[in-house]
């Protein structure tokens, strides 16, 4: 039977054509290279502030296979088709409608071809209006089998008028994550922070993307007797340290 792994490594050609697409335009500058996990269970967590490119960056810089969360309706040409028009629509406005018609020859395969190859890659469907404990379930799963789980916080955009535009208020299922593992299993997964600047810039517009990629964090060091304290207490760390990691990106311009 063929695992995740060897999948992934088959598809290797489509997820670099995908991630080389998304990112047209962009160059990737890195810090903290040295802080990814090479082996084991992991946990990368960060802001998200560029929809796909995100991901699309992370597939060309963590050194080994990555599996993450996705909107169901990229799994849906139907759905898809509506989700890059409101994209278009949200970024372009007024220039959409003629976006829209300049890429209709190009769309169509790109929706036929992401729908079609999006679940070889090591994604995990999520229907982001209903709740999401089955994801949660998948995600601790996919860790006791030493992988690595992206959780991305945010909407996929700015977030203006917001307290920190750049990066969201963090939700709890890592730390919901993290918690079950060591007290239901002993197993103490790294949390790696990252922070991104620069994937925001739209679709084919040349920008520089910076990410600043932080030592891990752990839970273990968050441990009181409350569920509830030790899950709020980590949420809060990481979200300041993505945010102090964040700041470092915007002083280095």
């Amino acid at each position: 039977m063929v695992t995740f792994e060897e999948e992934i490594k088959r598809m290797e050609p489509v997820i670099r054509r995908l991630s080389n697409f998304a990112l047209l335009g962009k160059k990737i500058v890195i810090k903290g290279e040295e802080n990814f996990i090479k082996s084991g269970p992991n946990i990368i967590v960060g802001n998200h502030i560029g929809t796909f490119k995100d991901i699309a960056t992370l597939f060309k810089i963590v050194p080994r296979p990555i599996f993450f969360t996705a909107n169901n309706m990229i799994f849906n040409k139907k759905e898809f088709n509506f989700l890059i028009k409101k994209h278009l629509r949200r970024h372009f406005k007024n220039l959409a409608p003629f976006l829209e018609l300049l890429i209709i020859p190009l769309k169509s395969y790109i929706v036929n071809y992401i729908s079609t190859n999006i679940n070889k890659v090591g994604t995990i469907p999520v229907d982001l209006y209903q709740k999401k404990r089955l994801a949660i379930r998948t995600c601790q799963d996919y860790l006791r089998k030493g992988r690595v789980f992206i959780a991305l916080q945010g909407r996929g955009r700015i977030m203006k008028g917001s307290l920190h535009p750049y990066v969201s208020s963090f939700r709890g299922g890592v730390s919901i994550i993290s918690y079950n593992l060591f007290r239901k299993e002993g197993i103490k997964v790294p949390v790696t922070p990252i922070a991104f600047f620069g994937t925001h810039a739209p679709f084919l517009i040349p920008a520089k993307i910076r990410v600043n990629v932080g030592k891990p964090m752990y839970i273990t060091d968050y441990i009181e007797e409350e569920f509830t304290d030790v899950v709020n207490r980590f949420r809060e760390a990481m979200e300041r340290r993505v945010k102090d990691l964040f700041a470092e990106n915007i002083r280095k311009g």
